[in-house]
């Protein structure tokens, strides 16, 4: 007869609680940083389309206003909606300090998770072909 073997006693396994307390202390330090740089992320595509149309729009008033000769007026403001976005644009004209020629700007604002931010295109327009 072989003598009996003592009972072996398995290893369960499982997490530790100071583990369990170890990954939930990291989870709740990277979880905030990751969503912060993922709202990051999102103003900086948001701002990037807007601003492109933003300078189109500016690009196109600017433009208008020159093929219009709309120029002699100090300055000129109104709203374009492009989307569900609506566009601010001014145009402010100023003489240009040599030659007889005028400064024209054309600024155009919009709105980001409720922050303005501009784009600005400036061009020089000579006085005598107006």
């Amino acid at each position: 007869m072989t003598p009996p073997r003592p009972a072996v006693r398995r290893a369960r396994a499982a997490f530790t609680l100071v583990e369990v307390l170890a990954a939930l202390l990291f989870m709740a330090i990277v979880i905030p940083v990751a969503v912060d740089g993922l709202r990051l992320a999102n103003l900086a595509g948001q701002v990037g389309q807007r601003k492109a149309a933003a300078a189109r729009i500016a690009e196109r008033m600017l433009n208008e206003l020159i093929v219009t000769g709309q120029l002699r007026g100090a300055t000129q403001n109104g709203v374009v909606q492009e989307g569900a976005q609506q566009y601010h644009w001014s145009m402010r004209s100023e003489p240009w300090s040599q030659d007889a020629m005028q400064l024209i700007t054309v600024q155009v604002i919009f709105p980001v998770q409720g922050r303005d931010y501009d784009v600005r295109l400036s061009t020089l327009v000579d006085n005598s072909t107006q």
